[in-house]
């Protein structure tokens, strides 16, 4: 019998028995269903009321003057709808812990605090765009102020909360696919390091976020392949199976696998409204709240460097606007894409919108792919 068996069966890695460990798990298992499908209901219900909302208020998205033309189309259209994404996750989870009648864990509501946290940084800088009418918000350097406070007192809290096995939300040492032993970062590093990370994933899904449906559906994939990821680190916990070889000492893995499930599940509900021709944005409120739970979810289950690969289409994207501006710089005014980022290259030579959305959802869709089958590789390897 597989020890991932052996849990549904009520039984533990050394033949004892764990009393009710079958129910217990299943019980826990719905909801990751729960989660995905109270935040798709509230997201589905929000996102329209949330639509004339903000019409009725004038909170409509400015749009950059030297963007593609075909842009101008959408000015007006309504802005900061990630204010749902966030809700309807909070909704999706809050729920599921008074259906299952589970407590909230530490790790689980670090995350949330982090998503909520890096929404109300957004959701400063989306104000003061429809408040100033022109596509700037806040300057740079407030902007990553308060994306770095808010990630140093996640980095700094994740450090504690211990459970009765002694794991915490995080641990110091670097990850891949688990722990890297032989890289301890220690406590004031590991926040450097934290911040870098959440700061990357947030502006790598901001930057994302400039076709109607893109970055929305790319992060469909990926939360749910941390549904994935935390389902099976639960099967495979040390907290259940301690003592065997390869188990993973995450402290939640299945409540962060209900936290990814219902950001999954509100993305679903936006992306109806979002996709093109989109009646909503969800402006920087959104993408900096959803990168950061991307970001949260990465560190509190132990794969930060996986997330580069899980999240390959945001680094794509990033990266070719740091060449873009690296290049215009020491070229002297020359580029090397027609406009960054990348998807906007793509409309400027010609394909449609829609097409580079859906093919761009291809790409994340392998990276995603790809990112699952290198995290089974590495327990087969340990195993």
């Amino acid at each position: 019998m597989s020890t991932y068996a052996a849990i549904h069966a009520g039984v533990g890695a050394w033949g004892t028995v764990v009393p009710h460990a079958g129910s217990e798990s299943g019980l826990q298992m719905r909801g990751v269903l729960y989660a995905a499908g109270i935040a798709l209901f509230f997201s589905l219900i929000g996102t329209p009321m949330a639509i004339k909302t903000l019409a009725r208020y004038g909170f409509g998205q400015p749009i950059r003057d030297d963007g593609p033309t075909t842009h101008q189309a959408k000015r007006g259209t309504p802005t900061m709808g990630g204010v749902v994404i966030v809700l309807a996750t909070l909704l999706g989870y809050g729920f599921t812990k008074l259906a299952t009648m589970h407590a909230p864990t530490a790790s689980g509501l670090l995350v949330l605090f982090l998503m909520a946290g890096m929404g109300v940084v957004g959701f400063t800088d989306d104000f003061l765009k429809v408040f100033r009418q022109r596509s700037l918000g806040l300057r740079a350097k407030a902007k990553m102020v308060g994306q770095w406070i808010v990630a140093i007192a996640f980095a700094v809290m994740a450090l504690h909360f211990p459970n009765s096995q002694g794991f915490k939300p995080a641990d110091t040492h670097l990850s891949f696919v688990r722990n890297i032993s032989a890289i301890d970062l220690g406590a004031v590093l590991f926040v450097i390091w934290a911040g870098l990370l959440i700061a990357g994933a947030s502006n790598g899904v901001n930057l994302t976020d400039g076709l109607d449906g893109l970055a929305t559906g790319s992060c469909v994939m990926v939360f749910a392949s941390y549904v994935l990821i935390g389902v099976w680190q639960h099967g495979e916990s040390c907290a259940v199976l301690a003592g065997v070889h390869g188990c993973y000492p995450v402290r939640d893995p299945l409540d962060l696998a209900i936290v990814a499930a219902a950001v999954m599940g509100a993305c679903f509900g936006f992306l109806w409204w979002n996709t093109s021709p989109a009646k909503i944005y969800m402006g920087d409120t959104g993408s900096l709240a959803l990168g950061g739970a991307l970001a949260g979810l990465a560190i509190c289950s132990q794969t930060e460097l996986l997330l580069a690969v899980l999240g390959g289409l945001f680094v794509i994207i990033t990266l070719s606007v740091v060449i873009q501006v690296t290049y215009f710089k020491i070229s002297g005014g020359k580029r090397v894409f027609k406009m960054a980022p990348l998807h906007h290259h793509f409309e400027l030579v010609g394909w449609a919108e829609v097409t580079v959305v859906v093919r761009f959802w291809i790409i994340c869709g392998l990276f995603c792919g790809l990112g699952l089958g290198v995290f089974y590789a590495g327990w087969i390897t340990v195993k």
